[in-house]
């Protein structure tokens, strides 16, 4: 042992600092942190709301840790490098909280990661009610789910070049086009740099397009969009400014109960902000629900730009390409 004398023929200054240090060793985190829903993994501290969590983080960089369970509260960041994860992901459901009028998280950091999360059945005045609202900074959602609201994730940074990635997560039951003048999408991001969604599904949307994205680049891959119980829907992808990127080994399956039926993925519908050439669209497959008798374009180009259209596998009634 490194101390084989007796404790009293030991220095005086390391009498008094020994027994210090063994508590410091032993002290147990208090019982109210080890148990509390939300947690900075770093430090063991716990606290009773997300928004308290998301408060003491401030300007640092941390991982907030969340115990399963059901939470009606939200937060809003406005700094820092905040990693959100459920604990158990899945068994994290936060349910109709919407902080200002906004979403359950507001999101204006330096960067943000959602990890394992359930966010249902949020709603808003101006019919934007969102899981995700991102606003400033670097966003990652993985293996998370959003439910029954009007909106998705919702947002994005126009002046930046911000770069959100979306993987591996299921949206379901959302968009609106009756509830306010504008529709409501289940996925709706503009920025300057980059948006990629990858192994990520959508289906069931009632109202507006499954994914609108006003960027320069886009890469959407190996998902699913099934709108064979869509209600009122539109565009499974909607590019309206145009974009360059890749849109690949994704599954499409149109319903019938469209407002809009007339195209699969639309580019340029509304204006020519970004160049589409070199837009490629391949190793897709492409079908009509039953019940389905319309004949719409796979892909419908308002650019002009010389969109790649590669091979795809389309189902009967499914046009391969349509110049507007």
């Amino acid at each position: 042992m490194a101390w084989a004398e007796p404790i009293e023929d030991r220095p005086m200054h390391v009498r008094h600092f020994l027994p210090f240090a063994l508590v410091l060793l032993a002290a147990p985190l208090p019982a109210q942190q080890r148990t509390a829903p939300f947690v900075i993994e770093q430090t063991g501290e716990g606290f009773a709301t997300i928004d308290a969590a998301v408060t003491a983080v401030r300007d640092g960089t941390a991982t907030i840790l969340i115990a399963p369970g059901t939470y009606r509260d939200c937060t809003v960041q406005t700094g820092g490098d905040i990693t959100f994860r459920a604990r158990t992901p899945g068994t994290v459901i936060f349910d109709g909280g919407a902080c200002e009028e906004k979403a359950t998280f507001v999101l204006r950091g330096r960067r943000s990661t959602v990890d394992g999360i359930v966010f249902r059945r949020i709603r808003v005045p101006d019919g934007n009610g969102a899981g995700i609202r991102t606003e400033i900074g670097d966003l990652t959602v993985t293996n998370s789910t959003f439910l029954d609201s009007q909106e998705g994730i919702l947002g994005g940074n126009p002046d930046g070049r911000q770069r959100i990635v979306i993987d591996r997560s299921t949206f379901a039951g959302l968009g609106q086009c009756d509830e306010t003048t504008d529709c409501s999408h289940s996925v709706y991001l503009g920025n300057n740099g980059s948006i990629t969604i990858t192994r990520s599904r959508f289906e069931r949307g009632t109202g507006g397009h499954y994914v609108k994205i006003r960027a320069p680049r886009i890469d959407i891959t190996d998902s699913s969009f099934d709108d064979s119980r869509g209600n009122k829907t539109n565009y499974m992808i909607d590019l309206p400014e145009g974009a360059t990127g890749v849109i690949a080994r994704n599954t499409f399956v149109q319903g019938k109960a469209k407002e809009n039926w007339t195209g699969f993925i639309v580019v340029g519908a509304e204006k020519h902000t970004f160049p589409a050439r070199g837009l490629r669209i391949e190793d897709n497959d492409a079908r009509l629900a039953p019940g389905m008798d319309k004949s719409p374009a796979f892909v419908a180009d308002y650019t002009g730009d010389g969109v790649a259209v590669g091979a795809n596998r389309l189902g009967p009634g499914v046009r391969k390409f349509e110049t507007r």
